[in-house]
């Protein structure tokens, strides 16, 4: 019985109705060389599936699976003859069927490469979208630094922790005689417990140190002197025993210049027996050294709203002065948790009144304190607020 020769391979159909070859043929996904992570590649760059950001289709997947009436048109085309006697190819139905098979099987192909071309939406990390709000120019070492009055995106209370955004605070003593002259000596580490040299200039200052008894008395508004290797150092006075929280409020500029705002709290004691005070009743006035001080506003959950003080002396207006870099500073802590809230004045002409932003963090009591400077003497006026 003579051979017959194997069947030619048909052409698919052209648009035009003309069979032509195909020669722009991609090969199989399985056939393609090995690509490594980072190499170029026709339509993007090669690595994990993960890696393509957001709308970016990363490496096309080759092929198109053809319409139905395509595929009848082919498999009406193909040749059933007959050569020497003998059947050519296959009949009709196997025909169909394989063609069936095969679009099925190219369909889960296709599907597959899409899914992987197009991963699913990644939420940033904290850490990245950290990177992204605290990229500021500045010199090295440290350098201008404004946060803005916009309190609504730095609403959280700080200080409730001795470690946080990557930084820690580690004090070289904790313990300190009542009333006497001590010196409080601390680092800020980094995540690879490294100390930290190098801050951004806020308010004229690298590092603000607020430190207050927990019933929120004795408060106090320093700044310590770093040395090179990382060591702050500065004059401390416990007036009462007790349990105090020191803050330290400043911005990290790390190796590759990114800044990291932080406020870190630690405990201190002064031994002896402790008598909390109860926290004065909530007023919108108070006297400081014949200094009237008051203030009209008052703070929202979640919503930034402006607190306006207004500094007088002898029924006249105080000419208030810089200090600092600003005509006043605001500290705010909540009662119970010690949460700490640093609020940024609203620039404004020289005056008897200055205004803030201020966000509450959430309900509850809170004891206020402003620090204005009047004939370069600095003075500090405390009230208790109410927040619903």
């Amino acid at each position: 019985m003579p051979e017959h020769p194997p069947t030619p391979p048909v052409p698919p159909e052209s648009a035009d109705g003309e069979r032509s070859g195909v020669t722009d043929a991609q090969p199989a996904a399985d056939a393609r060389p090995p690509v490594r992570d980072g190499d170029p590649v026709e339509g993007g760059w090669s690595g994990p599936a993960d890696a393509h950001p957001v709308g970016d289709a990363g490496p096309p997947v080759f092929g198109v699976r053809p319409a139905d009436d395509e595929r009848a048109e082919l498999i009406d085309a193909l040749p059933t003859g007959a050569v020497g006697g003998q059947p050519v190819g296959a009949d009709r139905s196997t025909l169909r069927l394989a063609l069936t098979v095969g679009g099925l099987v190219l369909a889960v192909l296709l599907g597959f490469g899409l899914g992987r071309a197009n991963p699913a939406p990644s939420t940033p990390s904290a850490t990245s979208a950290a990177a992204a709000t605290a990229d500021h120019p500045h010199a090295p070492g440290t350098g201008a630094h404004d946060h803005g009055t916009d309190q609504a995106a730095d609403s959280g209370a700080g200080g409730l922790s001795v470690s946080s955004g990557g930084y820690t605070l580690t004090p070289s003593a904790v313990e300190f005689g009542v009333g006497r002259a001590g010196e409080f000596r601390f680092q800020v580490r980094d995540e690879r417990r490294r100390p930290v040299t190098r801050f951004a200039v806020v308010h004229d200052k690298p590092l603000h140190l607020v430190v207050v008894r927990r019933d929120l008395s004795g408060y106090q508004h320093l700044h310590p002197t770093m040395a090179p290797d990382g060591t702050w150092s500065v004059p401390l006075t416990l007036g009462q025993p007790g349990v105090w929280r020191a803050y330290a409020d400043f911005t990290a500029v790390a190796d590759d210049g990114r800044q990291t705002a932080a406020t870190l709290g630690v405990d201190l004691v002064a031994p002896g027996g402790y008598a909390p005070r109860p926290l004065p009743a909530p007023a919108t006035t108070t006297t400081v050294d014949g200094f009237s001080v008051g203030y009209e506003g008052t703070p929202e959950v979640g919503k930034a709203l402006p607190l306006r003080f207004t500094v007088s002396a002898g029924g006249a207006p105080a000419a208030l002065e810089r200090y600092l870099g600003a005509y006043g500073h605001l500290v705010a802590l909540r009662e119970g948790d010690l949460g700490y809230l640093h609020v940024h004045p609203v620039a404004t002409p020289a005056g008897d009144t200055v205004t803030f932003w201020v966000t509450a963090p959430g309900p509850g009591r809170y004891r206020m304190y402003l620090d204005f400077q009047v004939a370069g003497v600095v003075r500090t006026a405390e009230f208790t607020v109410t927040v619903p």
